[in-house]
């Protein structure tokens, strides 16, 4: 029998126009198809345009009545694991992520994320302290390495507007994926009961 391969989410978190999300999340990308032990998609969350928290049913029942809160309830069940591309507003966690979180639960359950963050001095490290916190209450372990990118506009290309990384980024994000990886394959048994 072959095996499933492990699905993963690289997911833009930030939904402001302006936002350079989808750059980095690119670049994410194209290290998690490059790592070849993930079947990897790019999630936007701005695709989804949740409104904030609109469903009568508490999310733990899993009772939508709407069609947003559905679409984004299936896209999440498909995944195995997470690599939020998140940015640091305000010292925290863009309001988008966390509206996207707490409006479905059983679909993060037992599933492992990881973070590549963004930001100006910080590189969004206050974001990912944040997010862990909130990933606890979905049981959702939280890797310890990340891809902090320290004053992102000046790895972002102006003519392109692709993301530039520094030469230390790629070994980052190896690290990153393989402990992703190891922590998806031993909760698979626990995400199938």
């Amino acid at each position: 029998m072959t095996e499933q391969p492990i699905v993963l989410q690289v997911i833009i978190c930030s939904t402001r126009p302006g936002r350079k999300g989808p750059a980095v999340a690119h670049w994410a990308m194209e290290q998690a198809t490059a790592h070849g032990k993930f079947a990897a998609e790019l999630v936007d969350l701005a695709d989804f345009n949740l409104p904030i928290l609109d469903e009568v049913a508490h999310p733990r029942l899993a009772q939508y009545e709407h069609e947003h809160t559905k679409r984004w309830s299936a896209s999440v069940k498909r995944a195995d694991a997470y690599v939020f591309v998140l940015p640091e507003y305000d010292f925290s966690m863009p309001a988008s992520l966390l509206n996207a979180l707490q409006c479905i639960y059983q679909e993060w359950t037992y599933k492992p994320a990881a973070f590549v963050s963004y930001g100006g001095e910080s590189g969004g490290l206050r974001s990912v302290q944040m997010t862990r916190q909130v990933l606890s209450t979905f049981k959702m372990p939280a890797m310890l390495e990340v891809v902090s990118i320290h004053q992102v506009a000046k790895h972002i290309d102006a003519a392109t507007g692709a993301f530039v990384p520094e030469e230390s980024y790629p070994k980052k994000a190896k690290a990153m994926l393989d402990e992703l990886h190891k922590w998806a394959v031993a909760l698979k048994p626990m995400r199938a009961t």
